[in-house]
């Protein structure tokens, strides 16, 4: 995706008809989480095409075991601070667990919810054919809704593990079948989770929208990480599939030590760093 700026010198936005045209151009696009208005500044500013405000926030920013307990007015406050940083880039908020699962009527009103008063450009949900009813109204409604199958962490306890999704032939064909019936509701994107790298390439040659893989091999269409674990700030986390663009988590807890060794010894603040009057 190009970065030139027009002729107001404010860079060409992504949009969800942007990430499909990039598909059919075979350009990869580039997808990384942010939830707050200082890292989506640094994120869009980096040239990323697509920022998902996922509910990993539970696990990065809340400190959850799983993304279960996040609800609507937590994801809306980070999408609110996301979007105002950003300039380019397209921003996609997850829906929460249980915003969406009950009713379609309830869906519509928290996806509308999420976008008016937000600012997000698109809504992201999980699951394949229970969901399609629910993705068909949304959509209907004028609101985009990117997809996500694979390993689905709002179904963690269904799963009872974070391995590897559809490597049975049986799921194989299950997902394979949702991705067409999630294309077919109007799902502009499909996030791809944790499964083979087979399947994966299957899926996105069949496929006439784009998916965005995490886990999923180079054969997608995308790639997205969450930020915290591409930056070094969770080293505890090391699956296969994340590689480490810096080690912040190093490098910060080397700037707190430096800063508080300072203090103690009373080298900061020093004379330049005062006011005299």
């Amino acid at each position: 995706m190009s970065t030139a700026k027009s002729d107001n010198s404010r860079p060409e936005k992504v949009t969800t008809r942007t990430v499909v045209d990039m598909k059919e151009k075979g350009e990869k696009i580039s997808m990384l989480t942010a939830y707050d208005y200082t890292m989506a500044r640094l994120v869009d500013s980096g040239g990323v095409d697509v920022i998902l405000v996922g509910d990993s926030a539970g696990n990065v920013m809340a400190g959850y075991e799983t993304t279960l307990p996040m609800n609507m007015d937590q994801m809306m406050y980070h999408t609110s601070c996301v979007v105002r940083g950003v300039e380019r880039a397209l921003v996609v908020a997850d829906l929460p667990f249980m915003s969406y699962q009950v009713t379609t009527k309830e869906a519509l009103i928290n996806a509308g919810k999420m976008m008016k008063e937000t600012g997000a450009h698109a809504v992201k949900l999980e699951g394949g054919k229970p969901v399609v009813d629910t993705v068909k109204q949304i959509v209907n409604a004028g609101i985009p809704v990117m997809g996500h199958l694979g390993l689905t962490p709002q179904s963690i306890y269904k799963f009872g593990t974070y391995k590897v999704r559809a490597t049975q032939d049986d799921e194989a064909e299950e997902l394979l079948k949702d991705a067409r019936r999630l294309e077919k509701a109007g799902c502009f994107a499909i996030v791809l989770e944790k499964i083979p790298t087979k399947l994966a390439k299957q899926v996105t040659e069949e496929l006439s929208i784009p998916t965005i893989g995490i886990g999923a091999g180079d054969a997608c269409d995308g790639q997205v990480l969450v930020l915290h674990d591409m930056l070094g700030l969770n080293k505890d986390f090391h699956p296969r599939f994340i590689r480490r663009y810096a080690d912040l988590q190093e490098s910060i807890t080397d700037a707190v030590g430096n800063y508080v060794k300072d203090v103690k010894s009373l080298d900061f603040p020093s004379k330049k760093e005062q006011y005299d009057q």
